[in-house]
């Protein structure tokens, strides 16, 4: 009985020495591994991008409801991918530079299209006619992107042009960039 466990042991280790090591082995990835960094069809800026484009078309073609669809799912996506790179972020902070750098460059894009997003719902909601389904996305928009951006400042327009808020803000101009 005493005899088992060394015996048994020195099998597993022979055992594994012999098997070949290959699935250990760290292999390279391919780019057909990477299936979420594919274009416009994985789980990137991107996609979030490509779905953007896709309402803007629907609005063009007057399906309202699927640009609806689409904004929201860009919406979606945004803030998912938004709250992934924070917390991968703030995981890797003291550890490797590089990563915290790469996410939150990956963050501040998700975060624009979020506000891209937004600011297309707002417009889509005031098209339709329903300014209290825009405010809040609009709101939204200021508190994330600060009325000093562009993003901001197109926001808090459209709040004035509800009729929401009435002070105009003087701390920047409206740049015409978007």
């Amino acid at each position: 009985m005493s005899c088992r466990l060394p015996l048994m042991a020195f099998a597993l280790c022979t055992g594994l020495a012999i098997s070949p090591c290959s699935a250990l082995a760290q292999t390279p990835t391919s780019s057909t591994d990477k299936v979420l960094a594919q274009g416009n069809e994985g789980f990137n800026v991107s996609a979030v991008q490509n779905l953007l484009v896709q309402g803007d078309a629907a609005v063009s073609a007057g399906n309202l409801d699927q640009a609806r669809k689409d904004y929201d799912n860009a919406r979606d996506a945004s803030k998912q991918l938004l709250a992934f790179y924070r917390d991968l972020s703030g995981a890797f902070r003291g550890l490797d530079a590089r990563i915290p750098r790469e996410m939150d460059t990956k963050g501040r894009k998700a975060l624009g299209l979020l506000a891209q997003a937004n600011l297309r719902l707002a417009a889509l909601f005031r098209r339709q006619n329903q300014p209290e389904i825009a405010v809040p996305v609009l709101v939204e928009v200021v508190r994330l992107m600060s009325p000093s951006r562009p993003e901001g400042q197109k926001a808090y327009q459209g709040l004035i042009e509800l009729g929401f808020v009435e002070t105009p803000f003087a701390g920047a101009k409206l740049t015409t960039s978007d």
